[in-house]
């Protein structure tokens, strides 16, 4: 019998990742599920610490400001510009990273 492996959890999300409008993004918005990820950060590394219960590094970004709950300010600017995110979700969260200009 073969032993079936499994991705590592980082190589799962990349594929997972995608972009995500404002209207799709609302609902998750209302439920207070939405993480913001600071453009300083890689997406899929900050998902994949949320998805392996990383407390310390997880911990270190919410402490320094680097990832938080999404806020009003947030939810109006993305609305407003019509931009498409990067997102990922890592049940219940969906974390989510403005595109780099």
């Amino acid at each position: 019998m073969s032993e079936q492996t499994h991705p590592p959890v980082e190589e799962k999300l990349n594929f997972e990742t995608g972009r995500i409008g404002w209207d799709e993004l609302a609902r998750h918005f209302a439920r207070g599920v939405v993480i913001r990820v600071g453009d300083g950060l890689d997406l899929v590394k900050v998902a994949s610490a949320v998805a392996e219960d990383d407390k310390a590094a997880v911990g270190e970004w919410l402490a320094s400001g680097a990832i938080a709950n999404a806020d009003l300010d947030d939810a109006r600017r993305w609305e407003q510009s019509g931009e498409l995110l990067w997102a990922v979700v890592v049940a219940p969260w969906v974390l989510v990273q403005e595109p780099v200009h």
